[in-house]
């Protein structure tokens, strides 16, 4: 490292970078050239138009170079790859309520090829997190579940089959952003818990996931005060270092959560958030959707500053670079698998879960409670639409409870809610509506803690495209397929 052309390759070494558009610009590909691990690709930026236009894009950027191609692709709720449709596959919150490792394994390893067809190699899921705080806004039906071993088992079958697939797996946020009441997109959480509760909660998932040989782990943008201090653990040495690789053993690349986030930078700067998390002990540097040629060039040049003042050991790069040459002599080798999209639905019809006996004759008003879409999901569609497409969707804070009931006489009522529990404004609307008319069918595709009681109610666990033909077969709207082997799903399954 004695020359400043070895440094910058170094430095270059730890990042993931965005770009916008469906070609890589020239100073991505010169960037590749020159040592940048690879880059992380975004639908908000126009990255992934379409399955064609996306493996071209891909193909593209491997003529350059062995390059990480990364994305943020859960299957659930949090798609890109479906960011236009929603996904044919359920989130993991329905996975969690199958309780089915096998079909959590089968539906990962289908993603997972689907992921290698389009030329993505690094995916940052699954979702590790323990969601025991129902009013956390960004993980949700993102997380398996509450119970940390069912969390665990379905982590293990996850990152099995997407790394069968060939695809590595990215499982986050460590060291766990289910007992958060914040979003870190927006402020620093906090997790307050003693070391001894992380230990029985949010680190059992992944423990799971390094014993399943999972190949990178993603950081969170929170503080736990009793291990990191006010230090969100992505900047934490104690976190990463000292626990992470410490105690639980774990020697593959960490990846950092988005750097462009507040939780990580919006004190110090995306630059010296950088520094700070290579020395805490990361090895790859997500930078955000919007960190361009310019940003690149202003973090590369400080992460070389730090390690010229000696802020930033030199041999802190030498170990992040090795670890990244791990994984891509890994996935160099790995193994492919065949899409299979039936496994998708024949999960998302058993994740449905029924209160009472749902009877929807013909023509129903179905309304679609609006709720605004958080940044890690994005404006993905979401609803029944796509078998009800006189669906209303109805704006809470302007809605009528009495025209609405008006406009439902002489025919079914349903109404279709997503984390209601969450929105006190929509659970008054659906109690008005409830009292009008209690023969009223409540769709809840967010995860199902609020419950009128006495109402006929059907639960997704999930916003996906998968989860919303599951309840309109419940709902008589359509038919159920035959499932893989010519078994009839039943709509009512589960």
């Amino acid at each position: 490292m004695s020359t400043d052309r070895s440094l910058e390759r170094l430095a270059n070494a730890t990042l993931l970078v965005p770009f916008p558009g469906a070609t890589p610009p020239r100073w991505v590909r010169e960037g590749l050239e020159r040592g940048v691990s690879g880059v992380t690709l975004f639908a908000i930026n126009g990255n992934v138009p379409g399955a064609g236009e996306l493996a071209s894009l891909t193909a593209e950027l491997r003529q350059t170079s062995d390059s990480l191609v990364s994305i943020d692709e859960e299957g659930g709720d949090v798609t890109r790859l479906a960011h236009e449709t929603g996904s044919p596959y359920p989130g993991s919150a329905a996975l969690g309520a199958l309780d089915d490792p096998r079909a959590t394994w089968r539906v990962h390893r289908s993603l997972g090829a689907e992921l290698r067809e389009a030329g993505v190699n690094l995916d940052f899921a699954p979702s590790a997190d323990v969601n025991t705080a129902d009013d956390n806004p960004i993980i949700g039906t993102r997380a398996f579940g509450s119970d940390p071993e069912l969390v665990a088992r379905h982590i293990t079958a996850a990152v099995t089959g997407l790394q069968e697939a060939g695809v590595a797996a990215c499982t986050k946020h460590f060291p766990g952003h289910g007992a958060t009441s914040q979003d870190s997109h927006l402020e620093i959480p906090t997790v307050d818990a003693d070391l001894p509760l992380l230990e029985r909660r949010e680190l059992v998932p992944f423990r799971a996931a390094i014993a399943a040989g999972v190949q990178s782990i993603m950081t969170a943008h929170l503080r736990v005060p009793a291990l990191t201090g006010a230090t969100p653990a992505t900047l934490s040495h104690a976190a990463i270092t000292g626990l992470l690789r410490g105690t639980l053993g774990y020697d593959g690349p960490v990846v950092t959560d988005a750097l462009d986030m507040r939780a990580a930078s919006d004190a110090i700067g995306i630059p010296e958030a950088a520094v700070r998390a290579l020395s805490a002990g990361a090895d790859l540097l997500c930078l955000g959707s919007k960190e361009y040629e310019d940003s690149v060039r202003a973090i590369r040049e400080r992460i070389m500053e730090a390690v010229r003042e000696g802020r930033l050991p030199g041999e802190r790069l030498e170990q992040a670079a090795a670890r990244v040459a791990r994984l891509k002599a890994w996935l160099a080798a790995a193994g492919t698998a065949d899409v299979d999209r039936g496994v998708g639905q024949e999960a998302a019809r058993g994740a449905v879960r029924i209160t009472g006996s749902p009877s929807v004759t013909a023509g129903p008003l179905v309304l679609e409670l609006q709720v605004p879409s958080n940044i890690a999901v994005g404006p993905v569609p979401w609803g029944l639409g796509p078998w009800v497409p006189d669906a209303v969707p109805v704006d809470v804070e302007a809605a009528d409870a009495g025209r609405l009931l008006e406009r439902a006489i002489g025919r079914s009522l349903v109404i279709v809610v997503r984390d209601a529990h969450r929105h006190p404004g929509h659970r008054a609307l659906v109690s008005a509506l409830l009292s009008g008319r209690p023969d009223t069918v409540l769709v809840e595709m967010g995860l199902p803690v609020w419950r009128p009681e006495g109402a006929v109610h059907v639960a997704t666990y999930g916003a996906t495209r998968a989860n919303a033909r599951a309840a309109a077969e419940v709902l008589g709207l359509t038919s159920p397929k035959k499932a893989p082997g010519g078994v009839i799903s039943s709509p009512e399954a589960g």
